[in-house]
């Protein structure tokens, strides 16, 4: 990854028409490079490092965008100079960026990948301390009509009725249907039960004709869906 000019400087010190703000403000954001796009997230640098520095360190250790947004907390804290307030501003960033690639243009979700069902999902399961199962109703292009709670509690096959699963499925004409569940131990993966219930709503799905286009179980910063492991 090459440098930046001047990148060891503080930005203040840079010729005005060189500092990624100014730039962004006069010119817009698509001419920047991922390194000044991400200084201007992280505002300002170390006593050691300026922000530019700081911001080619991320790429650096990281290599690319992608891997930025799926580091944790934790992993960000050990680049050198970062501190509490640079992770925030950068997982926060990243985050509006995941919701906004799952929106459509009038605003409502779409759900395309499992990635984005969780990007959506996960901040409603945060602390929570039951299984909560949901259906979420899509139309032809994976737009969410609404989200349906089918159950409250540990996750059984006699729990869920697949009669309950689709009836608003049913109602609402939804084309697919996702279901999504959390395990409020923090560990997604699927249990017996979970795979069960995912084989007989997949059988009835196929019957009535509303495809179930997966299973995400979210946990504690992570999902499993059942779907990319060859349950649905």
């Amino acid at each position: 990854m090459g440098r930046e000019k001047n990148s060891c400087a503080k930005v203040s010190q840079w010729p005005e028409n060189e500092r990624p703000r100014e730039r962004l403000l006069r010119h817009g954001a698509e001419g920047l490079s991922d390194s000044q796009l991400l200084a201007i997230l992280l505002r300002t640098g170390s006593s050691e490092n300026g922000v530019m520095e700081l911001a080619i360190s991320f790429l650096d250790t990281y290599k690319n965008l992608r891997n930025i947004g799926g580091a944790s907390v934790a992993d960000l804290s050990s680049i050198k100079d970062v501190g509490t307030a640079n992770i925030a501003q950068i997982k926060a960033a990243f985050e509006l960026g995941k919701r906004l690639m799952a929106e459509s243009s009038n605003g409502t979700p779409v759900f395309s990948s499992s990635s984005a069902v969780h990007s959506y999902f996960a901040p409603r399961f945060k602390n929570v301390k039951k299984e909560h199962f949901l259906c979420l109703l899509l139309d032809a292009k994976n737009r969410l009509i609404r989200d349906v709670k089918i159950s409250e509690g540990t996750l059984t096959n006699s729990l869920i009725h697949p009669r309950e699963a689709f009836r608003e499925a049913i109602r609402e004409s939804a084309a697919t249907v996702i279901f999504v569940h959390n395990h409020p131990s923090g560990d997604p993966t699927p249990s017996r039960d979970d795979i069960v219930v995912t084989e007989r709503l997949k059988q009835v799905g196929e019957v009535i004709g509303i495809a179930a286009l997966d299973h995400i179980i979210i946990g504690d910063g992570s999902y499993v869906s059942l779907k990319e492991n060859g349950i649905l």
